[in-house]
């Protein structure tokens, strides 16, 4: 079993892409931030591998997805802690606990300096693999996607996928990128399911 936790601002796509990497719905999905009340949701199973597509796990890995509370306000760039300091080192231990992470940039509003130091910091200290995703290309002209991806580049030291989980455009990249880091993670016991 691998852990997958999918961080980042709020309203950034993350119950949809749980939902998308599943293929059904488990994760409340709405435009309004916030929409993840608990800290954390968990799904145990098989990824959902789009038909046409070469299943690049071979079919055996079972994974744990993770779908995050919204760390930060995306409208406030350095302050906008939205859970309470108790909540948020929950939400952290529960991250560094993943196997890989998801790092989404939302296309409509850039990169979060919070989730900026975030990153660092589950990079370095705790030498987390991560996939950067910058979601929502589909609603923000193609240049701004490259000045987003130079600026994730500079600041984040890596290359950014982009995604849209409208047309699904980057999606099996996603997908890809996901078995390629899966190859390098011990897996874990499958954990018993019954309990809470």
């Amino acid at each position: 079993m691998i852990k997958v936790a999918i961080i980042g601002a709020e309203n950034v796509g993350k119950s949809t892409l749980m939902n998308a990497l599943i293929g059904k719905k488990v994760s409340e999905v709405e435009e309004l931030p916030g929409t993840t009340k608990g800290v954390i949701r968990k799904h145990f199973g098989k990824l959902k591998i789009p038909k046409g597509m070469k299943n690049p796990f071979g079919g055996a890995d079972e994974f744990v997805l993770i779908d995050t509370a919204g760390l930060f306000d995306p409208k406030m760039e350095l302050r906008g802690k939205v859970l309470s300091e108790e909540k948020f080192r929950e939400l952290i231990e529960e991250i560094v606990s993943a196997d890989i992470i998801i790092h989404m940039v939302d296309a409509t509003v850039g990169l979060h300096r919070g989730m900026e130091k975030l990153h660092h910091l589950l990079k370095m200290r705790y030498e987390k693999p991560i996939i950067v995703v910058i979601n929502k290309i589909d609603l923000v002209p193609r240049e701004r996607v490259e000045e987003l991806r130079e600026i994730i580049k500079k600041r984040l030291e890596q290359e950014a996928l982009p995604l849209s989980l409208v047309t699904y455009e980057g999606f099996n990249e996603l997908l890809e990128r996901i078995a390629h880091m899966a190859m390098y993670v011990t897996p874990r016991e499958t954990p018993d399911r019954g309990m809470p």
